[in-house]
This record gives structure tokens, sequence and C-alpha cells, in this order.
């Protein structure tokens, strides 16, 4: 019998939502699955991405962000690289290929309104029944975390972000 997948969400204003998902991804291709990766709103070659792609094979990462427009407002160009990655995206969860699937920062890209809450919701009810989803990012809406049947919420207790400490290399980035 086929085991059921399940909609996971990592959100909240603490480190290591992505971090989290990417664990689980490495969990998942150690026991045989097949993983895939889309990064919205991220366009630059983090450490983790540069290891899976020089160490594991059965996990697939494709970034569908450009520049980092989180200190200004997102432009055209960040509306269209979204909505191209999530339809590809779309393509990818129905096409049950891969055993889990990772839309990592996609709370990001709906906060920001570059994709449609509903068109999510629709993909996420519609899914091949096997294929775990997990969705990473702040700003979770209230509709994804009602669907969903894992929601775990980092918060954010200290960071030595705030006393000025940029990320470091093989440590945030």
């Amino acid at each position: 019998m086929e085991e059921k997948g399940y909609i996971q969400v990592y959100t909240g204003n603490g480190k290591g939502k992505t971090t989290a998902a990417l664990g689980l991804a490495l969990r998942a291709s150690g026991a045989g699955k097949k993983v895939f990766i889309g990064q919205f709103v991220k366009g630059k070659p983090y450490s983790e991405l540069i290891a899976i792609d020089e160490c594991i094979k059965n996990i697939v990462v494709k970034q569908y962000g450009l520049d980092c427009f989180i200190v200004n407002e997102p432009e055209e160009k960040d509306f269209i690289a979204a909505n191209i990655g999530f339809e590809e995206m779309c393509k990818i969860i129905h096409s049950g290929d891969y055993d889990l699937v990772i839309m990592d920062e996609l709370n990001i890209a709906l906060y920001y309104k570059l994709i449609d809450v509903n068109n999510v919701l629709d993909i996420l009810k519609n899914k091949p029944r096997h294929v775990e989803i997990i969705i990473t990012g702040r700003y979770a809406p209230d509709s994804i975390i009602e669907i969903a049947d894992l929601v775990t919420e980092m918060k954010e207790v200290k960071h030595y972000f705030n006393n000025g400490v940029q990320a470091r290399l093989g440590i945030e980035m």
C-alpha cells in the first residue's frame, strides 16, 4: 500500500526553517526517496546547496528567486520568476516523480503576493497521495496553516544578528 504524504509547514521568526526542511530532505534521501527542493525568493549559491549538488544525487534543487528584494519592494521580474517557479513546481508535484517536495520560502512569496494563495491551496488539495510537501518561510497564511497536517513555529528568543553579526559562510549561508 502506498504511504500517505503529509503537508508540513515550518514558519515563524526564528532561525532554522530551511535548515529543518533540508534535514528532512537528507533523511528522505538516505531512505532512498527522491527529493525536489524549489526555493522561492532565494537566488544565491548557499553552502548547503553546494553540498547537496556535490554529494547527494537524489535531491534536486532549483532556485526561483532573483536578487534579494526583501530590503526593497519586489519588482515585476520577481513576480514573473516566482510564478514561473510555482508553475514548474505544480508540474513536479503532480508528476508524482518525487516523494518529498520542499517549497522553501513559499510563505514569503505569499506574503509579498508574488503568488496567489488560492493557487497554492489548490495544488495542496490535489497533490498525489504519496507526495510529502514541506512549506517554509515566515508569515504562513492562516489558510496554509489550516490545510497543513504539521505546523512548527520557530520562535526567535535571541539572535546575534541583532548585535550586528552578519550571515556567516557555512553557518547561515
